[in-house]
């Protein structure tokens, strides 16, 4: 499950995505606001992707922060290791924080590492498929396909 932190790290990212490109800086206070998230959680949030070259800021009377990285540029999978950590469920199951588990007899024969690698190797393929870019493209074809059902169901009524 992802933290709050990682959740609203994504909506942050994908807030700041939005963003006109003639104005793309947006001052914290507007980005919480915008997207209900604490403010102070949220400077925390900024913070740490600022410390990992995702976000950038400005400083000033017309400031605030922008995306450093194009939307394309930034996958799930990096904002969740970001926040989160390893993806996998299990450390024995995890490509970059692998750990062997304390209570595991046989790793090569153990089924519960077996059904998790397969786990992890399923959801990577997704996150690191899946851009800040790609997440707002989906984002407007549910909202045009919503549209029309609504649309069509006016019609039928009429």
């Amino acid at each position: 499950m992802l933290s709050k932190k990682c959740k609203y790290a994504l909506k942050a990212l994908i807030a700041l995505a939005k963003r006109d490109i003639s104005k793309p800086e947006m001052r914290i206070s507007e980005l919480s606001e915008q997207e209900k998230i604490p403010k102070k959680f949220l400077e925390n949030i900024l913070a740490e992707l600022r410390n990992n070259g995702i976000v950038s800021s400005k400083l000033g009377k017309t400031g605030g922060y922008y995306l450093f990285k194009k939307p394309e540029a930034i996958y799930f999978s990096d904002i969740i290791r970001i926040m989160d950590g390893p993806i996998a469920l299990l450390p024995c199951a995890s490509l970059n924080y692998y750990n062997t588990c304390d209570d595991c007899e046989d790793e090569q024969t153990c089924g519960l590492r077996k059904v998790m690698l397969e786990e992890r190797i399923a959801s990577l393929s997704i996150l690191s498929n899946t851009s800040i870019a790609k997440a707002i493209k989906k984002e407007q074809r549910l909202i045009k396909s919503k549209r029309n059902i609504v649309t069509n169901k006016f019609k039928k009524q009429k």
